[in-house]
């Protein structure tokens, strides 16, 4: 049998291009939620429901009419009649009216005509007024022992609940392609009620040892016959699995040519990837590379690399294959090296990073209560490249606080105030945690989702157009899409913009016949608006005082008239959902939301939506490739 010399080792470069030429994609599965952790996802999860699902009140105490307690304080009280309580879990069967109030427990169903509780830290439960037996007995029968509640405090409709939708709002994105999904994520799926989700497929991976001294582990070894127990098979294999791969044992091939290729053509019709390990050195009873050669495709034989240098790279039949050295610390090396990527970069998973990252704050941060704190937060790279972290907190009850952020710095008791580049250490929430490619925060916008659909790895923070303004000023994001009359004085570069067209969003065939705004002033409509945050909130008020204008009157007037003006939700379909549900026969939202849900549309006009750079973050790759995605200006589906 003729030698194979090594010739012309190929350097570490083509050696990595060799293997990245190859295809060893899997295909996409559906897996149950207790199997999603590490997978990535193929395709963008949208909330199909609010989270929480309905209006809960946030603390133990009263829930009752905002407008019952206006003007109370310590010194005047308002007295209302308890007539009932509602705990967590049950469904309320209590129609409140006015001057009443119901007892409710943390997280328990707001009832009907309650818009705001108060904490019962500011209230006295006392007796009713009247005394008599006939009065008595008629309270009684309406409340707790006829108990009558003092409210020492004013509130605002919304205070201390959490509306349904105020976690994660139906039609929201949760989770985009690309995401490798971590215990964080499953929290975040499992609070949606998704079950199954669509993930890249592991690449198969099977693994090969030859040689006739190799013995599995578990069976009896003739160390007089040079046997040796197989090493490569089993620690490839753990390597494989930690790569993102799934790792299938062969049985050991020896060195006959015939049954090496039949294991070897068995392996390549069952998996992505075979991986080979020994009989690739230039010893004449090494044989794979002749196989290869003869009944596949060599793309490369030999290395230049230390440990590592008898390297193959070719492709048999459909799959796609590594020889290793046969050596076991070679063979690892040379896996570590050039094969671990391209298996991570496959199954989507990315390369392994420190537990632990240094940072620099990227604002202030004010902290005062003198305990210990764990202090969820995010991370984002500067135009040089230099390791920012932001504080992200939706409060103790979202999920999505922790869905939004890396990892944790742990601020000391004593410690009442992080400095805007002060040095912290962030302990990573996995090693294999990545900061998102790109940092975005500002309008919640469906044109918005699917420009970031393109983009590998990047964090959205739909925090609305005004707090958008504000961190793009204190210079946390690469970029802010913020929409409606702002003020847009800002160091910063448009990127891009497209128009939306924004109206009232009401049932099917739009049963109450409305024509504009005029409509929720002059007739009795129940409305549900957008957070004050909202670029369309703004829009709504620019034409509010349009129409006061025209009419002559204070606009505060026509604000008073319309029915739900003051309670607004968060996200651009939580309105409509409304609508659905029947809370509201308007809710102020976009014609792309309408459609979305099969519902009507008034349309009230077209609102600019812009997409602003951070002036020091226009040279990140990420930026670059929103602002060439900007350039074919995007329209509304």
């Amino acid at each position: 049998m003729n030698r194979k010399e090594f010739r012309d080792l190929a350097s570490p470069e083509a050696a990595r291009e060799a293997i990245d030429s190859l295809s060893l994609e899997g295909g996409i599965d559906r897996v149950s939620l207790e199997d999603a952790r590490g997978r990535v996802l193929v395709a963008r999860l949208d909330a199909e429901l609010d989270v929480p699902g309905f209006d809960r009140a946030s603390l133990d105490g009263y829930a009752l009419r905002a407008r019952d307690t206006f003007g109370a304080d310590e010194a005047d009280p308002a007295r209302l009649e308890v007539v009932g309580a509602v705990h967590a879990g049950e469904e309320p069967t209590i129609d409140l009216e006015d001057g009443q109030a119901v007892e409710i427990s943390t997280g328990a169903v707001m009832p009907s005509g309650a818009d705001a509780m108060v904490p019962v830290e500011r209230t006295d439960r006392v007796e009713p007024r009247s005394t008599d037996s006939a009065n008595g007995d008629a309270a009684s029968e309406t409340g707790d022992d006829g108990d009558e509640v003092l409210i020492r405090t004013s509130v605002a409709p919304g205070d201390n609940v959490m509306f349904a939708g105020a976690d994660v709002a139906a039609g929201e994105r949760a989770l985009g392609p690309g995401t490798t999904i971590t215990p964080r994520d499953i929290g975040l799926l499992s609070a949606l009620g998704v079950d199954e989700v669509p993930v890249r497929a592991k690449p198969r991976v099977g693994i090969v040892s030859t040689g006739d001294e190799l013995v599995r582990p578990g069976e009896a070894l003739e160390s007089e016959r040079g046997e040796i127990y197989d090493v490569n098979s089993y620690t490839i294999a753990a390597g494989v699995e930690d790569a993102g791969g799934e790792a299938i044992l062969y049985p050991h091939a020896g060195d006959d040519q015939d049954e090496m290729e039949r294991i070897l053509r068995e392996a390549a019709d069952d998996c992505d990837l075979v991986l080979s390990s020994g009989s690739t050195s230039a010893s004449a009873v090494d044989v794979i590379y002749r196989i290869i050669e003869e009944q596949g495709d060599l793309l490369l034989h030999g290395v230049s690399v230390k440990p590592g240098k008898p390297m193959l790279v070719g492709r048999l039949d459909s799959s796609a294959y590594v020889g290793l050295p046969g050596y076991p610390v070679s063979a690892m090396m040379v896996f570590r090296t050039f094969v671990a990527p391209a298996i991570r970069e496959a199954a989507g998973l990315p390369e392994p990073k420190a537990a632990t990252v240094p940072g620099t704050m990227a604002r202030s941060e004010r902290y005062g209560e003198g305990r210990l704190r764990l202090m969820p937060v995010g991370l984002v790279q500067n135009g040089d490249g230099e390791t920012l972290v932001y504080p992200v907190d939706k409060g103790s009850g979202a999920t999505t606080s922790l869905a939004e952020a890396d990892g944790v710095v742990t601020v000391d008791p004593e410690t009442d105030y992080l400095e805007a580049g002060e040095s912290v250490t962030v302990d990573l929430f996995s090693p294999d945690v990545r900061p998102p490619t790109l940092l975005g925060v500002g309008e919640d916008d469906p044109t918005v989702n699917r420009l970031l659909d393109g983009l590998e790895n990047p964090r959205y923070l739909s925090v609305g157009s005004r707090p958008a303004v504000r961190r793009l000023r204190e210079g946390v994001p690469d970029v802010a899409v913020l929409a409606g009359p702002i003020d847009r004085d800002l160091e910063a570069d448009e990127l891009g913009r497209w128009s939306r067209e924004w109206g009232l969003v009401v049932r099917p065939g739009n049963p109450h016949e409305l024509e504009g705004l005029a409509d929720l002033v002059d007739r009795d409509l129940r409305f549900v608006n957008r957070t004050t945050d909202s670029g369309l909130r703004s829009t709504l008020e620019a034409a509010i005082d349009d129409l006061a204008a025209d009419r002559g009157t204070d606009r505060q007037k026509l604000v008073a008239a319309i029915d739900g003006f003051d309670l607004g939700l968060r996200a651009h379909e939580s309105p409509a959902r409304k609508v659905i549900a029947g809370d509201a026969d308007a809710g102020l939202g976009l014609r792309a939301t309408a459609e979305r849900l099969d519902l009507g549309f008034v349309s009230l006009g077209e609102q600019p939506v812009c997409v602003f750079a951070n002036a020091d973050r226009t040279a990140k790759a990420s930026v670059r490739e929103l602002a060439a995605a900007l350039e074919e200006p995007p329209t509304e589906h």
